[in-house]
């Protein structure tokens, strides 16, 4: 399967269209359909899956930015089963990555007994993708992002920061990693305090994508 930053225009309209946040979930529908379609036309056995699992990953962002909670919990449910199911199939980091970031935002959007049960697995699932490919950017921000998005004494913002920097260094990034990576260093310079800090971080993020209201909101909270 091609990697982000050489998308099918199908999957790249997607892809940005979550990350840009101008359209609603709404209008984001028809173009989940269509790349869902067009993957179908494209790929075949477990390149198919991940990309499905991909657009299912990416139309949960979408619900899950409205608060649409049990519309953005199905499309994860689905996208980790095809995620698993290429992984049966084909072992690769790509279906581990895919496993572990739709069952982190299920964990999310879910009741509190399901994070529990199967928060733990989140990690697992992307160390699983780093032996395969320990480049692997997206599999490093998920690690990373337990650091900094964990709740009160479960967090520690100065190693997430650490570990989101180390990603520039020794991760292959693409488009959505490196936005992803940048905001969250400003978002935990914002849990210390340090403002000066986070701005330049929030900046970065929104020179990738401008439009994007939750590093937008960020910035001017400042």
């Amino acid at each position: 399967m091609a990697t982000a930053e050489n998308l099918p225009e199908w999957l790249f309209q997607l892809r940005e269209a979550v990350y840009e946040q101008k359209l609603n979930a709404e209008r984001i529908e028809p173009i989940y359909h269509a790349a869902k379609a067009a993957a179908v036309k494209q790929f075949s056995g477990a390149d198919l899956d991940i990309a499905l699992s991909r657009c299912e990953y990416f139309m949960g962002r979408a619900y899950q930015f409205e608060n649409r909670k049990s519309e953005a919990a199905a499309r994860y449910a689905e996208g980790l089963h095809l995620a698993e199911r290429a992984k049966n199939t084909t072992p690769s980091a790509a279906a581990w990555v895919m496993m572990s970031e739709n069952l982190s935002q299920a964990c999310v959007v879910r009741p509190n007994a399901y994070a529990i049960a199967n928060g733990l697995n989140v990690g697992r699932f992307a160390e699983n993708a780093l032996v395969l490919d320990s480049r692997n950017a997206a599999a490093q921000y998920i690690i990373a992002a337990r650091w900094v998005y964990a709740p009160g004494l479960l967090s520690n913002h100065k190693k997430g920061i650490e570990m989101m920097k180390e990603i520039i260094t020794n991760g292959d990034m693409e488009k959505d990693d490196r936005f992803n990576v940048y905001s969250a260093i400003g978002y935990a310079y914002i849990q210390q305090k340090k403002y000066a800090e986070a701005k330049p971080w929030l900046i970065k993020s929104l020179e990738i994508y401008p439009s994007n209201k939750y590093a937008g909101d960020m910035l001017k909270g400042l």
